[in-house]
């Protein structure tokens, strides 16, 4: 039976957060959990993406929480970016058992950490669980994160965003990631959402350049509009290339000097929706280099998007900790 926390627990998973924010040890996140699962072999290729396994194979998403965090991460990122209630209920399912199968991924996520904690002989740092909160593009499966034109109203988007973070709110998870926000309006309805909720949260958004988000919206503004929002703990960056992170943090912090700045980019291959696919070749670059600069830059909790897999992550935390340790 997976355990579902509720919200007596929630003060314990704040501080969580907060306490590691303050340590002096960078916190690594996980990698790209679809690209895991379908190096394993399952088929994520349904609107729903790799929340379609909440459903048919939840088994496969704990083993793929399992591979990150053998690989060092300190920080494992929930299976519900692309998960939604009409997604579900276009399998067949009711809006009750859709509803329940959003607020699992987080349930998945730490019985993961729980059976990780159950083989270490020593006491160690208890991995944090994110419950993702992807844009809405992500549940058009249309490639929209990555331009954030929906050609909706800012109402619609705020309704689509009010059900599903009042469930992660109450699932136990350590932070809220609302992850690859590609336009100005959907992190309006963010800023405004997040600030009702108890479960501390970051922000990241996908940027097409040095300096600005996928809608052309300059990132540091984006940040500034988030500088006095006390729920929102840190931005970031994420399933951008690689290679324009080390600007990008520098904008993050004009924006937002107070925040903690999280950046976990993709491989630096592109995704075309029309064919569902990625294209071109992986950023020529050394991992446990990369983000050692990316820390050096300022950065405090680093980790991949698509297309990075545990060994990419276990670079990273290698080259972190020695960086640490020198």
């Amino acid at each position: 039976m997976l355990e579902i926390a509720t919200t007596h627990t929630r003060g314990q998973q704040v501080k969580r957060f907060q306490e590691a924010l303050a340590s002096n040890r960078p916190l690594v996140l996980d990698g790209g959990l679809a690209t895991e699962l379908e190096a394993h072999g399952h088929d994520i290729s349904s609107p729903l993406w790799s929340a379609q396994l909440l459903h048919s194979n939840p088994e496969a998403i704990i083993a793929a929480h399992l591979a990150f965090l053998e690989a060092g991460a300190d920080i494992i990122i929930s299976a519900s970016y692309q998960a939604s209630r009409e997604g579900f209920m276009s399998l067949g399912l009711s809006a009750f058992a859709a509803d329940q199968l959003i607020v699992s991924s987080v349930a998945l996520a730490i019985e993961a950490r729980k059976r990780y904690l159950a083989t270490r002989k020593k006491k160690t740092f208890a991995p944090l669980v994110a419950a993702s909160v992807g844009p809405y593009g992500a549940t058009l499966h249309d490639g929209s994160e990555y331009h954030g034109d929906y050609g909706i109203s800012e109402a619609a988007l705020e309704e689509f965003h009010t059900r599903r973070l009042q469930l992660l709110d109450d699932s136990g998870a350590d932070v809220l990631a609302c992850e690859t926000i590609p336009d100005h309006q959907e992190a309006q309805v963010l800023n405004r959402l997040l600030r009702l909720l108890q479960t501390p949260a970051w922000v990241s958004f996908s940027c097409r350049d040095t300096r600005h988000i996928n809608d052309g919206t300059p990132l540091r503004d984006m940040a500034a509009l988030f500088a006095g929002n006390h729920h929102v703990l840190a931005l970031g960056v994420n399933c951008t290339d690689p290679q324009l992170l080390t600007p990008l943090i520098g904008e993050l912090r004009a924006g937002a000097p107070d925040k903690a700045v999280v950046v976990y980019p993709n491989s630096g291959e592109q995704w075309r929706a029309d064919d569902q696919g990625w294209h071109g070749a992986p950023a020529a670059m050394d991992h446990g280099d990369a983000a050692c600069a990316w820390r050096d830059a300022g950065a405090r909790i680093i980790g991949g998007c698509c297309r990075v897999m545990p060994a990419q992550i276990a670079v990273m935390r290698e080259a972190l900790d020695r960086r640490l340790s020198s």
